[in-house]
């Protein structure tokens, strides 16, 4: 997860030094600090661990016969 936080933080640092707002009126790319924390967020919601499913239970439903 932290290599997704510090990934994340570099692309946001990197996308406002290269495509960011100039005049100002962008919220997100006009501050470095504001886009690099926000790659950082987004590179941390994708390294987040997806929750695994169960193996063990099939839904309900019950397939042994007697």
């Amino acid at each position: 997860m932290l290599s997704g936080l510090a990934v994340g933080a570099i692309f946001g640092f990197l996308y406002y030094y290269y495509i960011g707002c100039a005049s100002g009126s962008c919220a997100i790319t006009s501050n470095p600090y504001i886009s690099t924390a926000y790659g950082a967020m987004m590179g941390l919601v994708f390294m987040w661990p997806a929750k695994e499913k169960d193996e063990k239970t099939d839904g309900g439903e019950n397939t042994q016969t007697v």
